[in-house]
């Protein structure tokens, strides 16, 4: 029986675990590792900072999903990994595997920027469970007592999606409550330009954000760098200074310590076209720890963002590339990485679409409408549904 190790227990973790298992049943030995044992659902985080849900509506718990589909689950961190003898290294000892799929997310390295992160800084964040239900309490603080609000992304981000919808949902409740006036809107990024996501855009992205900006009067300050924060002001380098009440700034990511060694100097991991290390031929990597070259050099740095929608599909192509492997079988074509984006505007809602996800492209759109929010809805609820009956296979 093959060992198979499954680092990180999110959408390309859970999706590597569940597939890996039907295509092998009972000639694997899968064990996912997680130093967090609830899978939530990250799209809706941004609801769950303007009150629009809780925790329990929008997470799962891992051992429970897990456990029926004969899969291990370990509550650890990964503290490192030895390639040379195929072993995991966790606080309570090794675990040898045959492959090892790392699906471990970013490392927010909000020590990169003095002053930033909800810890130990002065900004809240939403790439967590634990730090959206912070900046949920930090939200209603600012209802109470209103002012400036900055909301963007620092350098080094690849992940500028959540900022740009927290953007258009705190305008949209500001308006309802018509407290609009009262606390003027700032979004701060490294991007060159708005809407280049860190992918160069995506069709008319630019002139969308452009424009929906300047109707809802949300300013810009973009291609900028952070030097520090101090309490209600963030400082950017060149010398401008932007006051806040309320701040929410996406950091820089890193891969996670525990794999970092095994890429590049931010720690992201290179693979070939099957997602598989350029030299350890039995781990495979998917999702943000992957590295991806920007398409296009930025005055500021700025990473490629790798979605929900494309972390599962890389979720996919390894296990059924672990599997084929193990069956003496062909493996599947790994095809071209496109994206799909449903983005939350408060009032309405942006499809944004990109095949391939880096240009040139066969198709490229953003456009926005009622109809995607109430397709990003119904989502949440699939997606929730497939992960908790371990429906991996699923689209």
């Amino acid at each position: 029986m093959k060992r198979i190790v499954v680092l990180g227990g999110s959408f390309g973790g859970l999706t590597a675990a569940f597939e890996l298992k039907r295509l092998l049943g009972k000639d694997a030995a899968i064990t996912v590792i997680s130093d967090d044992d609830r899978f939530t659902f990250l799209p809706s985080l941004p609801w769950l900072v303007m009150g629009h849900r809780r925790p329990q509506d929008i997470s799962l718990r891992t051992p429970d999903i897990l456990k029926p589909k004969g899969i291990d689950f370990l509550h650890e961190a990964a503290i490192r990994v030895e390639p040379e003898s195929s072993k995991v290294f966790t606080a309570s000892g090794e675990l040898p595997y045959d492959y090892l799929v790392i699906s471990t997310g970013p490392y927010l390295a909000f020590d990169e920027i003095p002053g930033l992160g909800p810890e130990k800084g002065h900004t809240s964040c939403t790439f967590t469970l634990d730090h959206a239900v912070g900046t949920h309490a930090a939200w209603k603080k600012l209802l109470e007592d209103p002012g400036p609000v900055v909301v963007g992304s620092a350098q080094g981000v690849s992940c500028f999606g959540p900022s740009y919808e927290l953007a258009y949902e705190m305008d949209t409740e500001l308006r309802r409550r018509d407290m609009r006036h009262k606390v003027p809107i700032t979004y701060l990024s490294s991007e060159p330009y708005l809407g280049h996501m860190g992918v160069g855009g995506l069709g008319n992205s630019k002139r969308f954000f452009e424009d929906t900006f300047a109707e809802r009067e949300i300013k810009s300050v973009i291609s900028q760098a952070i030097e520090e924060i101090v309490p209600g002001e963030i400082r950017l380098k060149g010398g401008a200074k932007l006051p806040f009440k309320f701040a929410m700034i996406a950091p820089p990511f890193k891969g996670v310590p525990a794999v970092a060694p095994l890429g590049n100097p931010r720690g992201f991991i290179p693979v070939d076209k099957q997602y598989r290390h350029t030299r350890h031929k039995n781990i495979f990597v998917v999702g943000v720890a992957i590295a991806i070259a920007p398409p296009e050099p930025t005055t500021v740095p700025t990473g490629v963002p790798k979605t929900g929608f494309m972390t599962v599909k890389m979720a996919k192509t390894a296990a059924a590339v672990i599997a084929a492997e193990l069956k003496n079988q062909t493996p599947p074509s790994s095809g071209e990485l496109n994206v799909v984006c449903i983005m939350d505007m408060g009032s309405t809602a942006a499809l944004m679409q990109a095949d391939p996800v880096l240009p040139p492209r066969r198709k490229s759109v953003t456009k926005k409408g009622l109809q995607y929010k109430l397709l990003k809805i119904a989502f949440e609820r699939y997606f929730l549904y497939k992960m908790k009956h371990g429906l991996g296979n699923l689209p």
